[in-house]
């Protein structure tokens, strides 16, 4: 009996230590939540609203590191508190908890962005915050940082300040940014245990992204994952070399098994060159294209390091063939991770190859053939799925590729082309479901070798019969307005198979008129009487809203007395129903000093300087919208009763004035427009 137990505690063990890092035979699709300084797109609330859209084509999504970076905007990669503050650029702690079991009520599982290489200090250049969690004091010390951080600089500066530094080198790359931390140092590691432990069994985070392994010996992951074993695991490990890819996934084992898995940058570059040489020559290094690895291999095109943020930072971003390149790794092995810019710019098309690779039972662990099919201008894969296989063609001439009879063309996109073997048997529809606007249409497909096959259909979410409404393979369906839900079925001798369901929310062309709001400040509090300066700029779109576009802005004169104080004031134009506005104000020249960032303004608002500054020694700023006298009168002035019986007057966005306005301007008085010239 005895030995028994212990033969299935060992087994139990082994079967937990490969579930760890990565599970084999993957299916799911991995969003990354985020680009470069998108606070608005990637705010906690943002992303918690598209869960249920999200959920159909993903079933991991990687978010911006979640804690306070102790200032104003930040990604996440400057990190400060690890246990305590988790107001982030990207909202507040309720709405990060909101967030995760949100995604996890939908199947969908959180990855945090895990940056431990680094740390930020405090307040010089050795020290770093003291933080209690469960009772539990956890403090990094000077002997914490790695004795050559930053090329020998901070111990230069330990030495004459007197403090010490750890003994042991840095076991990776070296970082100048901030101070790169040891993590031989049992201190270092138990502080880190119990943050993974935290994110993990606290915030209810799925796994984690480990931000630049590079700069630490991939050991330590290992050590970290077998203390908290997480199922998901992705190392940054920014090469283009397989080789020190694979030595890093191996430096991760405990017990000889692989903890965790690796961005496949090796194929981002082989996408990458690809693309410059328009797909005629497609190289085979990565992950993905070794069988003992490709479990392991998480595949990308675009991160947010990657990517074109601007003229002064380019990057290295792809140019062109956007589409092809994802097109490319979602019919491969390996675990496809989309960029949120992509998914947003693209996201029609990239539903239907998430679709598409779904209808093949596509897993990290499928076998691809690369480079499958060769031509001037175009290239293809094949991956075997569980469930059939499919074909990609990518390149400026995939149009040009003869498929074989024995393929249907399921896709058909700029340079890309998606096929699977008719010996599948199943339906297939092209529009992804999701919400539309306007006249949307569905192409109906039959993947059918049998020549009296037909595709059956209903619209109203009931299952298809032979006596159901038919159609032609190829056949386009307009779907109408409202919610529809359509299924498909493969009819063939009288029976119905391989159903398949999309569910539609059609609205018609919102029709959108742009309005004015307008931006008032005080800022009397920190004694700036005489006009100060509006930095101003709209996220998404990316759009600077200053006459100059260079810092600090417009300097603002034009203001008003309101309640005895003198608001400034500047108007804006809202372009679009999703369109917000955001600001920075300072004074002088140069900008300094200046505020904190004050995000997402539609409609006319009044914010109040105040004299307390943040970590980062700016004011802070104060909604006082809310506190302003109004009549009511919105865009579209009422007369009512209160305004037509009192003797006050009023602007048309409903301010209420002191006295009479002695500017020239239209007003409400007493329920009518007056005209005061």
């Amino acid at each position: 009996m005895k030995k028994i137990f212990t033969t299935l505690a060992a087994v139990l063990a082994s079967v937990n230590m490969f579930a760890q890092g990565w599970p084999a035979n993957h299916s799911g699709v991995m969003l990354q939540g985020f680009y470069w300084d998108s606070y608005f797109d990637s705010k906690w609330t943002n992303l918690e609203a598209q869960a249920p859209e999200l959920s159909q084509y993903f079933n991991l999504v990687w978010i911006p590191q979640s804690a306070n970076c102790g200032g104003d905007k930040s990604m996440g990669y400057d990190d400060f508190y690890w246990f305590t503050n988790y107001n982030s650029s990207f909202g507040n702690e309720k709405e990060l908890r909101s967030l995760i079991q949100t995604f996890k009520s939908n199947g969908i599982g959180t990855i945090a962005d895990v940056v431990i290489n680094h740390r930020k200090n405090v307040s010089n250049w050795v020290d770093f915050p003291v933080e209690t969690y469960k009772g539990v004091t956890y403090e990094m010390k000077s002997t914490d940082i790695c004795a050559n951080d930053d090329g020998g600089k901070t111990k230069e500066w330990a030495d004459k300040n007197g403090y010490k530094l750890s003994s042991i080198y840095d076991t990776g790359e070296d970082w100048g940014g901030m101070r790169d931390l040891d993590h031989s140092s049992q201190n270092v590691q138990t502080i880190v245990k119990a943050y993974l432990d935290m994110l993990l069994n606290d915030f209810g985070y799925a796994g984690f992204r480990y931000d630049m392994v590079k700069g630490y010996s991939g050991k330590y992951t290992g050590i970290y994952n077998d203390a908290t074993k997480p199922t998901y695991s992705v190392g940054e490990y920014w090469d283009g070399n397989v080789s020190v890819v694979k030595n890093w996934l191996n430096a991760t084992k405990v017990n000889g098994n692989i903890t965790s898995a690796a961005f496949d940058f090796p194929i981002r570059y082989v996408v990458r060159d690809a693309i410059k040489a328009n797909w005629s020559t497609v190289k085979t290094d990565g992950l993905a294209n070794d069988p003992a690895y490709k479990q392991y291999a998480v595949t990308f095109v675009e991160n947010h390091d990657t990517e074109y943020r601007s003229a002064d930072e380019q990057q290295d971003p792809i140019r062109k063939d956007t589409l092809a390149a994802n097109a490319y790794i979602l019919a491969s092995c390996g675990t496809p991770c989309i960029f949120y810019k992509h998914w947003i710019d693209c996201k029609q098309d990239i539903k239907a190859m998430i679709n598409a690779r779904q209808l093949a039972g596509i897993t990290n662990t499928s076998n691809t053939t690369f480079n499958a099919y060769k031509g001037n201008g175009y290239n293809g894969i094949m991956t075997v799925g569980t469930k059939a296989s499919l074909v990609a063609i990518v390149g400026p001439n995939a149009n040009q590729f003869a498929a074989p009879n024995s393929y249907a063309e399921l896709l058909n996109g700029y340079h890309y082309r998606y096929f699977m073997p008719k010996k599948a048997n199943v339906a297939w529809v092209d529009l992804a479901s999701g919400d539309y606007e306007g006249v949307m249409k569905a192409k109906l497909v039959a993947v059918s070798y049998e020549d009296n096959a037909q595709l059956v259909y209903t619209t109203d979410g009931t299952e298809p019969t032979a006596s159901s409404k038919k159609a032609k393979s190829g056949e386009e369906l307009e779907i109408p307005y409202g919610e529809t839900t359509l299924k498909v079925g493969l009819l063939i001798d009288g029976v119905v198979s391989g159903v398949l369901t999309r569910t539609y929310k059609i609205e018609k062309p919102a029709a959108f008129e742009p309005y004015d709001i307008t931006v008032y400040a005080n800022a009397d509090k920190v004694g700036w009487t005489s006009g100060f300066n509006f930095w101003a700029w709209c996220d998404s779109p990316n759009e600077n809203l200053t006459a100059t576009n260079k810092w600090p802005g417009d300097k603002v004169t034009q203001c008003k007395e309101i309640e005895g104080k003198k608001w400034y004031y500047k108007t804006y134009k809202i372009k679009s129903k999703d369109y917000k506005v955001s600001f920075v104000f300072s004074t002088g020249t140069g900008g300094t000093p200046q505020t904190v960032d004050f995000t997402d303004i539609n409609k006319d608002t009044y914010l109040e300087v105040l004299n307390e500054k943040n970590n980062e020694g700016h004011y802070k700023i104060k909604d006082v919208t809310a506190d302003m006298p109004t009549t009511g009168i919105t865009d579209a002035p009422v007369i009512d009763k209160e305004t037509s019986t009192n003797n006050a007057w009023y602007t048309l966005s409903g301010m209420k004035m002191m006295k009479k306005p002695s500017q020239a301007g239209i007003y409400i008085h007493q329920g009518k427009k007056v005209i005061i010239k």
